[in-house]
């Protein structure tokens, strides 16, 4: 079983997702019209869409397509950006959450029709829930779901009091929340590995097991360094989300990696009391916990409190623990894989989309709410490049300030403040 150079652990994903191509890596120099940086949902959403528009395109990544957060993340697609409308709103307005609210309900949209136009099994699963994980947030969660469906025009959404929470979840943890049926949860990698099929039908040319060692400019062009050959490109797509390490410097200083872990559960067939609907579940920590089931009836579960720059040496303990936290009968059970990655996340939580040198866009930073909001991002970035102006200038004008600290000191400083926050959700 392949491990990921970049990334800790062999994820489930990994071992059920069935036949995964190979790509060659990139042999000797060539040019393009458009490089892309990166093989994770935003970079294959553009390399298919340029690709489809006539446009000539070459993607690389250092490791595997999908060895990134795309293919390891929890497979949540959430509603909306990352924060709730009524938490935007009086930063934005109300015409600017809309907006950007209903941007991120085209972004579902394109995903869901995506797949099924192209034959992509992703193991769509509906229903999703937001829980507290301390009382005092039924107020808080009644006037979301009231704003979501009046205000906001969005009514697959309501509030569960304590009981109904405690029947879907299986377990008495939780307080309340809301049940979303407007949305769900996929089998990310499958995801990818049908993203990259499409993209090279459509003419992309894709390069696995080939980093970006330097990007610099000369002449009108970006030129992009790699072991065997540089790219030439007029335009260029960093599409690297947590992994830009020291490639580019506007990026890194705006788009931070914080360490997620993940572990899977065999089938829970003896326990049916837990998440009897199957759906996806995130609590209301700052340092979230999210899980839910598998198609064959797996936990599949998210969210570690000890945040530091390490990998545990045994993800499987930790998450084990938070799972006997909510489910108690779970306390001895198996965890079949365990692995984690790197979330890009930006101060204000909001993606990072920005002209980072002449020609060159980033994007990136979803801080985990990424599944619809970069493959959207993705097809949003080629419908530029092909002249059409996009939502994107929505992501475009946000202000994301850069991380304090500068570059020796942000990391720590970021993961202080994770401990900090860690802490909290304690109280």
């Amino acid at each position: 079983m392949w491990q990921s150079p970049i990334a800790p652990g062999i994820s489930w994903y990994q071992a059920s997702a069935g036949e995964r191509p190979d790509y060659p890596a990139l042999d000797g120099s060539r040019q393009t019209d458009v490089a892309i940086i990166g093989g994770g949902f935003t970079g294959l959403q553009a390399a298919y869409h340029l690709a489809k528009a006539g446009v000539s395109v070459t993607l690389i990544d250092a490791a595997r397509f999908g060895d990134g957060a795309s293919g390891r993340n929890g497979g949540q697609i959430g509603t909306g950006q990352r924060a709730w409308p009524d938490e935007m709103e009086p930063e934005f307005g109300f015409e600017r959450t809309k907006a950007l609210f209903d941007m991120a309900e085209r972004a579902k949209r394109h995903l869901l029709d995506f797949a099924a136009a192209h034959g992509i099994d992703m193991d769509y699963m509906p229903g999703y829930m937001s829980v507290a994980h301390k009382p005092g947030k039924d107020d808080e969660y009644r006037r979301t779901a009231e704003i979501m469906a009046g205000r906001y025009g969005y009514g697959s959404i309501r509030y569960m009091d304590r009981r109904e929470t405690e029947e879907r979840v299986g377990s008495k943890r939780f307080t309340c929340g809301v049940y979303d049926a407007g949305t769900g949860h996929i089998h990310p990698l499958k995801l990818v590995i049908g993203l990259a099929r499409v993209a090279a039908a459509a003419g992309a040319s894709l390069h696995e097991m080939t980093r970006a060692t330097g990007l610099r400019q000369a002449g009108g062009k970006t030129l992009i360094d790699t072991p065997k050959g540089t790219i030439t490109a007029d335009r260029v797509l960093i599409a690297v989300n947590g992994y830009i390490e020291g490639l580019e410097p506007v990026t890194a200083a705006h788009v931070m990696p914080i360490r997620s872990f993940i572990g899977t559960t065999m089938p829970l067939d003896r326990f049916p009391r837990v998440l009897p609907g199957s759906e996806a579940i995130a609590d209301s920590r700052f340092m979230v916990r999210y899980f839910r089931k598998s198609r064959d009836g797996r936990l599949i579960f998210g969210g570690r409190e000890a945040y530091t720059a390490a990998n545990p040496a045994d993800i499987s303990i930790h998450i084990r623990r938070q799972i006997a936290e909510i489910y108690p009968e779970l306390a001895d059970i198996e965890i079949t894989h365990s692995w984690g990655g790197s979330v890009g996340i930006t101060l204000p939580r909001k993606p990072f989309v920005r002209e980072v040198m002449p020609g060159v866009t980033s994007i990136g930073g979803y801080s985990g709410h990424g599944v619809m909001l970069s493959n959207y991002c993705g097809k949003l970035y080629a419908d530029d490049v092909t002249g059409n102006r996009t939502e994107l200038d929505l992501y475009r004008d946000l202000k994301i300030p850069p991380f304090p600290g500068g570059p020796s000191l942000r990391a720590p400083l970021l993961f202080l403040a994770l401990t900090w926050y860690a802490l909290l959700d304690r109280l």
